[in-house]
């Protein structure tokens, strides 16, 4: 199954400067370890914000979650999912 999922990030204030480099750098790792294992196909930046727009392909919702859940910012993240599939009339056989 493909999903697009939309995350945008809510740092707390209070966090330290040191406090936030440790989570960006695990966030960096977990995330670049999902790219690699070819479920997380995409990861675009929102201009302007401390946001991504990804695109995963997963056996299904139980594995988005375990996917998603697993970064580390994932409590401090509003996150929306959208099934798609291939639509009818697209040339091509991937989605992007």
């Amino acid at each position: 199954m493909v999903y697009v999922v939309e995350m945008e990030v809510n740092i707390p204030e209070s966090w330290s400067q040191e406090k936030l480099a440790d989570y960006l750098a695990r966030e960096k790792e977990c995330s670049q370890k999902w790219q690699s294992s070819g479920k997380w196909k995409y990861l675009w930046r929102v201009a302007g914000k401390y946001a991504n727009i990804s695109v995963l392909e997963v056996d299904g919702p139980d594995e988005l979650h375990q996917i998603i859940s697993s970064l580390p910012l994932f409590p401090y993240m509003n996150i929306k999912v959208t099934s798609v599939c291939k639509h009818l009339n697209a040339i091509r056989e991937t989605i992007i």
